[in-house]
């Protein structure tokens, strides 16, 4: 406990502020994200998707190059690249076995919804175009990431495009409403605050409805949709948002294995390097693609 406590004090002093310029936070970001991962040392390549939308291949000596996993980073919409994930990316290579693809979405304010969420469907277009079967092909993302991996679900299920064989989300923000109770009573265990959620909301929406279902993935009708893995932490705030949303969608018909790390705050995958919890669940979502691919 000591441990997250002393980590928890160490996020809360560098949870992005509302009044420092948008450039500062996000070197802000990258540069305490990277103190805090070891990247194994994979071999990385850009290649961009379309003009304006930049990918990069992680690869680690083993790993299938006839499989992808797509990932999509966190930063709340605002901040955040695979750069800023590279260690968590080349830990899920490890894992599962597979490449991983970072796409660098569009980040608000400068844009906002939808452009982040056409982004993840012409990222995965991009793949199938490549060769890749659907199969193939594990969305995979972390916080604004996940819900990014859910929308990109609903979208390419009503678009009749060839779905996935399963996705991944760690921390999904799933309801941009942020409707649950555990926004305020987990104020203690997380680092992610009420403010934060109230920027991250009018940034990226910027005006939108959130119940849209492309916005906030709980509104969607879930028929339909792959099988999932979510894993969510037990002290974090959007905890009961997630509860509610894998309650839903298994009534709809969604195969999802969930799983609640007690006493885990937000994006607790990314200090896999000290915290236990980290590395047993990264080890746990390259089980689990392992097991629905190959």
């Amino acid at each position: 406990m000591a441990e997250i406590s002393g980590l928890l004090n160490i996020l809360r002093a560098n949870t992005p502020g509302k009044d420092i310029p948008m450039t500062t936070l996000r070197k802000n970001f990258s540069v305490f994200y990277l103190k805090h991962q070891s990247d194994r040392h994979p071999a990385t390549r850009p290649e961009p998707i379309r003009p304006g939308l930049p990918g990069t291949w992680v690869t680690l000596p083993g790993t299938d190059p006839g499989k992808a996993m797509l990932f999509f980073h966190g930063g709340g919409f605002t901040i955040g690249s695979t750069a800023d994930h590279i260690g968590l990316c080349s830990r899920l290579a490890e894992s599962a076995g597979m490449p991983v693809f970072g796409v660098d979405y569009r980040l608000a304010p400068e844009y906002h919804f939808p452009d982040p969420v056409e982004d993840a469907v012409d990222a995965y277009r991009f793949l199938l175009a490549k060769g890749f079967a659907p199969s193939s092909v594990v969305p995979v993302g972390i916080s604004a990431g996940g819900t990014l991996v859910l929308s990109l679900l609903v979208a390419c299920r009503d678009r009749n495009i060839p779905l996935p064989s399963c996705a991944v989300c760690m921390s999904p923000a799933v309801n941009l409403l942020f409707e649950g109770r555990s926004v305020v009573e987990n104020r203690s265990t997380d680092w992610i605050t009420q403010q934060r959620l109230d920027s991250i909301r009018t940034n990226y929406l910027h005006g939108a409805d959130p119940r849209q279902p492309l916005a906030s993935p709980f509104f969607a009708d879930p028929g339909g949709l792959p099988p999932l893995l979510i894993q969510a932490g037990g002290g974090e705030l959007l905890r009961d948002d997630i509860i509610t949303f894998v309650e839903k969608a298994r009534k709809g018909g969604v195969e999802i294995e969930f799983e609640l790390v007690e006493g885990m705050f937000h994006c607790w995958q990314i200090f896999a390097d000290e915290l236990t919890e980290g590395d047993d669940s990264i080890r746990s979502i390259g089980r689990y693609i392992r097991k629905m691919t190959w």
